[in-house]
């Protein structure tokens, strides 16, 4: 009995049982297997972590080897997770990566998202740029097997960290998809408050023409140019156009953006920013040059 509680002793005796000698001429990875699982939960008791995740790992091949993809991705993500405890980022990575490979195996596509999922939030402190494309592999996953509705928070998660990144245009870009996303599945709210949130944050990074291009092309939506979303980009862009600050300042400040995400109406709040005299006089040169034209 003391060595089946033994987590080392099982270790041992289920790696001989993966080992081909001249006493053994075929690995018996079912046994194995189980021994492995057993050292690891016991290794995990006793918060012994670095064993714990070389066990699950070992655990998660054994699965593998007797045809379980579905249990060797669960040992998998088990021992991401313990990865992430140990501070070993590069193999918080390939865990989830890996776990998410063997759910994909299983033809299993919202755990393959979710597995990525949860490496990204791993990640986002220790490693943004990984997390980044994690949450983007995660949401093309559940794109293509037409679940974008199970993907709304990952693109907003990815849009929050770009955020935090300072590229506003990648986060701009990725609520312009959950936008596209929201059309496929119907979710017209979802897809008004996303082209809204890209409006903001493009006038955020000083980027005023872009935004009006933003606005230009979401109002072709029927949906967006009837809603209450974009009453509220016109009002915002015109205060643009005429150089209001305090205009600007009290639509940023309006229960109109409580809906949107946090960080977005953190943006909102600190409009405006930028050179408004320039924004003003581009688009008072544009006025001129209709003007003439009408002329003609």
């Amino acid at each position: 009995m003391a060595s089946s509680s033994d987590p080392d002793k099982l270790m041992t005796k289920a790696d001989k049982l993966t080992k081909l000698s001249f006493t053994r001429w075929n690995a018996d990875w079912k046994s194995a297997t189980s021994l492995y699982e057993q050292a690891a939960v016991a290794y995990r008791f006793r918060k012994d972590n670095e064993k714990a995740k070389d066990a699950f790992e070992k655990a998660s091949k054994g699965q593998e080897m007797i045809s379980s993809p579905w249990d060797a991705s669960k040992h998998m993500e088990s021992a991401a997770a313990l990865a992430k405890e140990l501070g070993r980022w590069n193999e918080v990575s390939d865990f989830y990566r890996r776990a998410s490979e063997l759910c994909r195996e299983c033809g299993r596509a919202q755990p393959a998202s979710d597995a990525l999922a949860k490496g990204a939030s791993a990640l986002e402190e220790k490693s943004p740029e990984e997390a980044i494309k994690m949450y983007d592999e995660a949401c093309t996953i559940l794109e293509d097997d037409g679940k974008e509705q199970m993907a709304f928070d990952l693109y907003r998660a990815a849009a929050a960290l770009y955020i935090k990144m300072e590229k506003y245009s990648d986060a701009a870009a990725f609520f312009l998809r959950l936008g596209s996303a929201a059309d496929k599945c119907n979710a017209m709210n979802s897809q008004c408050k996303a082209y809204l949130s890209a409006i903001i944050i493009y006038l955020y990074a000083h980027d005023f023409q872009q935004a009006q291009k933003c606005y230009n092309d979401c109002s072709e939506v029927q949906a967006f140019l009837n809603s209450d979303q974009n009453r509220c980009a016109t009002k915002l862009l015109s205060a643009y156009e005429e150089g209001d600050a305090e205009e600007i300042k009290r639509i940023g400040q309006s229960s109109a953006f409580n809906h949107l995400d946090h960080v977005v109406i953190r943006l909102a709040r600190k409009l405006p920013t930028g050179d408004l005299q320039a924004i003003k006089k581009a688009a008072d040169d544009g006025e001129d040059s209709l003007d003439e034209d009408d002329l003609t």
